[in-house]
């Protein structure tokens, strides 16, 4: 019953993620719009409940938090954005880097609910997302972004937030690099291998689409602009509009994932290969 309410919002969240706006005017609009979904959302289940613990699990695991993390997510960047320091590259340098260990405190304190979230476990699901445990709530905002009793479980909120965070450090990643360029390795506990993409530009779209799809980065969080700007740093590369080029990938008459296919080639070519040696 969530359905069309989520692909509408689905749809304008892209729109607004790739526009030109400033972070601030992306944030504003962004709040307003998850807003209106919460509401949506909301409304429905006090009007129909759900038809069992499993359909609540389902709803408060994975369609609540979605449009929740990005309520967080702009509500932390517009914070970000009006109270930075206006003038002085180091006072802001440091007021990012401070943002950055706020947020790996957060990871840190709730490294067991990370963990479980991040294995795919569900065996404490009930407790976890159903509002029988909402009074046990083990993780209480600094900002009320958008709470209610009957419409909360004991870790929907955190689930959230955990899934705002892993876009919010991004953005602060990004703000610091445009600063001090070099600034990623706060970010990581060593620094890869130089790797440099040697085929077209359009396959690696192609191939950043085929992820996004399957929702298998950040348990489907990261969205377009995120997985993109991370191959970009991994393989040192600059993707110009990666909108304009998938749309001219689907406007290919035949074998429209060409890259795609051609990869299923050449492993199963390679495997061969090794059966035969």
């Amino acid at each position: 019953m969530f359905e069309e309410t989520m692909t509408i919002f689905t749809n304008e969240l892209n729109e607004l993620l790739k526009s030109e706006q400033t972070h601030l005017r992306k944030a504003e609009i962004g709040i307003r719009l998850c807003n209106d979904v919460l509401s949506k959302l909301q409304s429905n289940v006090e009007k129909e409940d759900f038809e069992d613990v499993l359909t609540e699990i389902d709803f408060f695991k994975n369609i609540k938090p979605y449009p929740m993390s990005y309520l967080i997510y702009f509500t932390e960047v517009r914070t970000c954005e009006l109270t930075k320091p206006k003038a002085g590259t180091s006072y802001k340098i440091r007021f990012l880097e401070k943002e950055v260990r706020k947020v790996n405190k957060f990871f840190s304190s709730n490294n067991d609910f990370v963990h479980y979230m991040e294995q795919d476990h569900n065996y404490l699901d009930h407790q976890f997302f159903t509002r029988n445990s909402r009074n046990d709530f083990p993780f209480t905002p600094t900002i009320n972004y958008y709470q209610y009793p009957e419409f909360s479980t004991s870790h929907d909120m955190l689930w959230a937030k955990v899934q705002a965070l892993y876009r919010f450090i991004h953005y602060l990643r990004e703000s610091l690099q445009n600063l001090q360029p070099g600034s990623a390795a706060l970010f990581s506990d060593k620094k890869h291998k130089l790797v440099v993409w040697s085929g077209s530009k359009t396959a690696l779209v192609e191939l950043i689409y085929a992820l996004y799809s399957s929702g298998d980065l950040n348990h489907g969080t990261a969205d377009l602009q995120t997985i993109a700007s991370s191959f970009e740093d991994f393989f040192n590369i600059k993707l110009d509009n990666i909108y304009k080029t998938y749309s001219e990938i689907k406007a290919r008459k035949k074998n429209r994932t060409k890259y795609l296919a051609d990869l299923m080639h050449q492993l199963e070519h390679k495997m061969v290969r090794d059966d035969e040696v």
